[in-house]
C-alpha cells in the first residue's frame, strides 16, 4: 500500500525518517490493524500559541499524548499536523505524524484527511480521536472508549466523568452530556450542552475523546453544520441532529486538558508525579 496525500501535502513522518509519500511503499506483508489512533494537532493556539510544542519535563506535549496513546495497545498511533515543526518533534521522539491542511475547522476534519492518507485501502474500521492537549490521558480511558462500538447499532463513542465539583455545573466551558442509561457506567447521549446543568443528576462533564467507525466519520465530516451545532459551538450535535447514535462510557475522572498557561503548569506538577 502506499501512502497518499494531495500534491502540496506530501511528506510523511514515520519512526524511521522522513518519507516522501508519493514514493514510499509499506513494507511487504506489514498488517494494517482495523484500529487506529489519530491526534490532531495544530500549532495555532488563541489562548496557548504553540501549545503542542510546550515543554513538559523535556518533551514537547505532542510527545506525552502520543506516548499515552501507544500504552493503550489498539492499534498504531498517529499524528496528525498541518506544522512541520510538529511533524519534526513526532518523528524526533521515534512516533509517526501525517501533515494535513491547515484549513480545516475541527478535529475530526484533519483526522479524516490523515486517515485517507495513512489508509487508502480502507483495511481500518475503527478510528480513536485523541485530542493533542491531554497529555494524562490514560491507556484505560483510551480502551474504554472502544466498548460501545461492539454495538453495530452503535456509530460513535465517547467518553464522560460525573460531575463532583459544583462550579462545573454552571461553567459555560464544561460540556454536558445527558442520555439514558444502557447498562452501568454507559449512556445512549440525548444531548451535549453548554448550559447548566440542572436537576437531581448525576450530571456529566464530557470528555472530548472519541472513537468512530469509519464510516461514521466519513459521514460526518461531509455532513453541513446542523443548527444545533452553531447553536452550542459543538460538533458532536451534527451527529445526533443527523440521527447518528452516540454512546458513553462514564469513566473515574476527566483527563487535563490544557488551554492555558495555568493548565501548563498543571500538567507540569501532575507529570512530576
Amino acid at each position: 500500500m502506499r501512502y497518499r496525500f494531495a500534491w502540496p501535502l506530501a511528506t510523511r513522518i514515520s519512526a524511521c525518517g522522513i518519507f516522501d509519500v508519493r514514493t514510499c511503499a509499506q513494507a511487504p506483508g506489514t498488517p494494517m490493524p482495523d484500529t487506529i489512533i489519530l491526534i490532531p494537532a495544530r500549532l495555532a493556539s488563541t489562548r496557548l500559541p504553540g501549545k503542542p510544542l510546550a515543554d513538559l519535563h523535556g518533551a514537547p506535549m505532542i510527545v506525552h499524548v502520543l506516548r499515552c496513546a501507544e500504552a493503550a495497545g489498539i492499534g498504531d498511533a498517529v499524528v496528525a499536523t498541518d506544522s512541520e515543526a510538529v511533524a519534526a518533534a513526532v518523528e524526533k521522539a521515534g512516533g509517526r505524524a501525517v501533515m494535513t491542511r491547515s484549513d480545516h475547522q475541527s478535529g475530526s476534519d484533519r483526522i479524516y484527511e490523515a486517515l485517507e492518507a495513512v489508509d487508502p485501502e480502507h483495511r481500518i474500521e475503527i478510528v480513536v480521536n485523541v485530542q493533542g492537549d491531554l497529555p494524562t490521558v490514560g491507556g484505560d480511558d483510551i480502551r474504554a472508549a472502544l466498548k460501545p462500538l461492539a454495538d453495530r447499532n452503535v456509530d460513535i463513542a465517547t467518553l464522560a466523568a460525573v460531575i463532583t465539583d459544583p462550579d462545573e455545573r454552571t461553567n459555560p466551558n464544561v460540556v454536558k452530556v445527558s442520555g439514558r442509561e444502557i447498562a452501568p457506567g454507559r449512556l445512549h447521549a440525548t444531548t451535549f450542552t453548554r448550559e447548566n446543568a440542572t436537576g437531581p443528576g448525576p450530571h456529566y462533564h464530557h470528555i472530548g475523546l472519541y472513537a468512530y467507525r469509519r464510516a461514521a466519520l466519513e459521514r460526518f465530516v461531509k455532513l453541513p453544520p446542523s443548527a444545533g451545532e452553531r447553536c452550542e459551538k459543538l460538533e458532536q450535535l451534527r451527529a445526533l441532529d443527523n440521527g447518528m447514535r452516540i454512546d458513553v462510557m462514564v469513566v473515574k475522572s476527566v483527563p487535563l486538558g490544557v488551554d492555558t498557561l495555568e493548565d501548563l503548569e498543571k500538567a507540569r506538577k501532575l507529570l512530576a508525579g
